[in-house]
């Protein structure tokens, strides 16, 4: 099964989300991107690609470890961009701008936690974001750069994450759906 470890959003922040992905919609309808559903919006912390039932179990108690020092973090979503480069994007973002550090160490507790179950570390520097859209050609997508620069920096909200969740993802012809398979309360919150 293919999994891989996030933060959830709240309703609020999803709704704001959405409402953005169909603003930026309207404005390039015939970009070539496949937008993510708002119920399957997200930060991933760390995708770990297809995962044998018989490892859940390690796999769930080594990130319990790792996630139960860690603190709830108070955390918002703001400001669009792209992933490598907003010019040439490959993925569409919403920006992660408080609890950056907080963010950053537990994403890493996770990776130190996880590699010795046989999941390589990332080669890239963490950087929490939410993906709104990735891009699967570059029709359209000067229309989409330029109203994302033109919208400055959107504000879709704050909250305090209280837990980790290890999530499966199962491949639909509509696109994928996500199952939460467990949670990790972060420090403070059971």
């Amino acid at each position: 099964m293919r999994c891989f470890v996030a933060i959830e959003l709240p309703d609020d922040v999803r709704a704001a989300l959405a409402r953005s992905q169909a603003s930026l919609r309207q404005r390039a309808p015939r970009a070539d991107l496949r937008w993510v559903d708002a119920a399957g919006l997200h930060v991933t912390l760390k995708f770990l690609g297809e995962v044998a039932e018989d490892r859940l179990s390690a796999l769930t108690d080594a990130l319990r470890a790792a996630v139960a020092p860690h603190a709830a973090l108070a955390l918002a979503v703001a400001g669009l961009g792209g992933f490598p480069s907003l010019g040439r994007p490959r993925v569409l973002w919403a920006g992660i701008p408080t609890g950056v550090a907080e963010l950053g160490r537990l994403a890493a507790a996770v990776e130190r936690a996880l590699a010795p179950l046989g999941f390589p570390p990332e080669s890239r520097p963490f950087r929490g974001h939410v993906t709104i859209a990735r891009v699967r050609s570059p029709r359209g997508i000067g229309r989409i750069a330029a109203a994302i620069r033109a919208g400055g920096d959107v504000d879709f909200g704050r909250w305090t994450a209280t837990d980790v969740v290890l999530f499966q993802s199962r491949l639909r012809p509509s696109g994928a759906v996500y199952e939460p398979l467990a949670r990790f309360a972060l420090a403070n919150h059971s």
